[in-house]
């Protein structure tokens, strides 16, 4: 078995959401949907939509007992950064087996109300 992690683009991809870049080392200990799946309780805190459905999550990465996620917010200088990685962090440990969990803010790729799914599009009052 190899030792080099496998990669996947196309979770929570549709034509109108950009994929979440994924990255699982072959003994990882959750599958990628499970990360996904505990993702979808983050909440923006000034939008009452999750964290996933926003495409503010760009690339998780996922090894033996740690999930890594790289992630965005919707607005530069949000003063609730802070609160939101660990929001997020808290969650990743929630998940079987994970002891460990990152949570990086990056602000390439910019983002855009595009990267919203058509639920979050819909919750907005967008569609």
């Amino acid at each position: 078995m190899s030792d080099h992690p496998t990669k996947s683009g196309d979770l929570a991809g549709t034509p109108e959401q950009p994929a979440v870049t994924t990255e699982v080392a072959p003994d990882a200990t959750v599958k990628p949907e499970d990360v996904i799946e505990v993702l979808r309780q983050c909440f923006d805190p000034e939008i009452p939509v999750n964290i996933i459905d926003l495409g503010l999550v760009y690339d998780i990465a996922i090894k033996p007992a740690r999930v890594d996620v790289k992630m965005t917010l919707t607005a530069l200088g949000c003063p609730m950064a802070a609160d939101v990685m660990a929001d997020v962090r808290d969650h990743l440990l929630t998940l079987p087996g994970i002891a460990d969990a990152g949570v990086d803010i990056v602000y390439e790729p910019v983002w855009t109300p595009e990267r919203m799914s058509e639920e979050a599009r819909w919750e907005l009052g967008m569609v």
